[in-house]
């Protein structure tokens, strides 16, 4: 049971936060305190020490720290600081976070041109017409990064703790 909630809920928490943003551009804050609720519930009963989950909610105020910096100055959005920081829990300071971190940053990138070019095109023009597409063909609004954040977490997930406990205790058996 415990493997199952592991394998579920945060990579339901990454899909739903992209495709929120896609659709809406907004993150909900409940993605957030899922992701941070469910750690903090699920870590001890995998084993992790307290000092362990310490530095793993460390990891991730030391990411809104500097996310929070970048909502202050308009490069990115609230819900993409808050999302960052709670996945960040999920990997704490450990080489699976640089993974996501540099992951989300291409990601982002390749979104970001990708839409633009979609923007600019005819296509883009039309798609604004259909409702579910309309951020995504706005040229005015923002890139909704939640999707290269999802993108990120889905890819890098095998190197968070948790998970390696998980696929540990189903080899196991």
């Amino acid at each position: 049971m415990l493997e199952a909630a592991i394998l579920v809920l945060f990579p339901f928490c990454m899909v739903y936060a992209a495709v929120s943003d896609a659709l809406s551009m907004t993150i909900a804050n409940r993605v957030s305190i899922l992701l941070v609720a469910s750690f903090l519930i699920l870590a001890p009963l995998t084993g992790m020490a307290l000092p362990d989950v310490g530095l793993h909610l460390l990891a991730g105020a030391a990411v809104l720290a500097i996310t929070f910096v970048l909502f202050a100055i308009g490069g990115m959005g609230g819900g993409d600081a808050k999302l960052m920081a709670a996945t960040a829990v999920w990997f704490g300071f450990d080489t699976g976070l640089m993974s996501y971190l540099l992951i989300s940053a291409i990601a982002g990138g390749f979104l970001t041109l990708a839409l633009l070019m979609f923007r600019n095109s005819n296509i883009g023009l039309l798609a604004g017409t259909f409702a579910p597409l309309r951020y995504i063909a706005d040229s005015k609004a923002g890139i909704p990064y939640g999707i290269a954040l999802g993108f990120g977490g889905l890819a890098a997930y095998g190197d968070t703790p948790l998970m390696q406990w998980a696929l540990t205790k189903l080899a196991a058996g």
